[in-house]
């Protein structure tokens, strides 16, 4: 059941997108920092909301760069 107003779809785009990247490469940065031990769980949420509060907004800012960069390298159905 949707609730999201569609006026608000890229921004709840960049919302989840920059959400789970940041869970992802939160949780290997911290995975190879300090290894699988005891304080990992402890530690991965904090590393996570940190990354997240910062690419929610990155994410929001790149996005009509990148845009333009596809459409200048990708082709168009022929």
């Amino acid at each position: 059941m949707p609730f999201i107003p569609k006026k608000y779809k890229v921004i709840a785009f960049g919302f989840i997108l920059s959400g789970m990247m940041s869970c992802f490469v939160s949780g290997l940065a911290t995975l190879i920092n300090i290894g699988f031990v005891p304080i990992f769980f402890g530690n991965w949420p904090s590393a996570w909301l940190t990354s997240w509060l910062f690419s929610f907004p990155i994410v929001l800012c790149v996005a009509p760069l990148v845009r333009r960069i596809l459409r200048a390298i990708v082709i168009e159905d022929e």
